[in-house]
């Protein structure tokens, strides 16, 4: 009987971290730049004296989907897009430094380039600084240029492009970094200007696991109650006898 329990219990409880995976990859079906979160469980054996025989689901981290989004054309010059395996380099809140997708650039009122969530692009010097009233350009290769009101064209730094050769680690911040440590700038990284890479989640993919999550969290509840039925009524029988 308690065997039974133990595995609905495991499992509902592995239905509900995958339903939280699932709502979360739904939320940012639309943010530029978004890794779909991956899961999976593995069976693990509970130690003890008389437990040899029951097992439990426990989280396994596999990463994320690395596939690109589409990209979009949106016109706006602060847009870009790194194409291939490339990535932005910005300055997590932590005050280390950090990769993203996301290239929907605006510049903050102190005339730092940043992120749409307020953190600092880094450029090969650092953060990346706009002088006042100017419009920016970002080229192919990720130089920044500014065009100052006198109509002069002049550039104010390039953005820090990686290439990471192992797959990146995602933070708890939404955020990339390296396994061992920061990345060194790539030279032939380059972005599409004017443009936004998408989330690679599928809103209808996701939608479905988790209407399928659901349906099997029921399931492994009617087990449990099913378990504690059988139990009363196992007590029952041997009172009455």
């Amino acid at each position: 009987m308690d065997r039974m329990i133990y595995l609905s219990m495991s499992g509902a409880k592995a239905t509900m971290q995958r339903q939280d995976t699932l709502a979360n990859n739904l939320a940012n079906v639309s943010t530029p730049g978004f890794r779909a979160e991956l899961q999976a469980f593995r069976a693990v054996p509970v130690l003890g004296s008389g437990a040899s025989t029951r097992v439990y689901s426990l989280e396994t981290t596999t990463g994320y989907d690395a596939s690109p989004g589409a990209i979009t054309a949106t016109g706006r010059n602060l847009d870009v897009a790194a194409k291939g395996n490339s990535w932005l380099t910005v300055q997590a809140l932590d005050g280390t430094e950090a990769y993203t997708r996301g290239g929907a650039l605006e510049v903050s009122a102190d005339g730092t380039l940043t992120t749409r969530s307020g953190l600092p692009v880094m450029g090969d010097g650092g953060p990346l600084q706009v002088p006042p009233n100017a419009a920016v350009s970002i080229g192919a290769d990720g130089t920044v240029s500014a065009k100052g009101s006198d109509g002069k064209n002049s550039a104010i730094g390039k953005l820090k492009l990686v290439t990471p050769e192992t797959p990146l680690t995602r933070g708890d911040d939404g955020l990339f970094r390296g396994a061992g440590g920061d990345l060194s700038a790539d030279d032939t990284a380059r972005v599409q200007d004017g443009a936004l890479e998408g989330s690679n989640v599928s809103a209808v993919e996701s939608m479905v696991a988790m209407i399928s999550a659901a349906r099997q969290f029921e399931a492994q509840m009617k087990m449990i109650q099913t378990a504690e039925a059988d139990e009363k009524a196992a007590s029952q029988l041997l009172t009455s006898s």
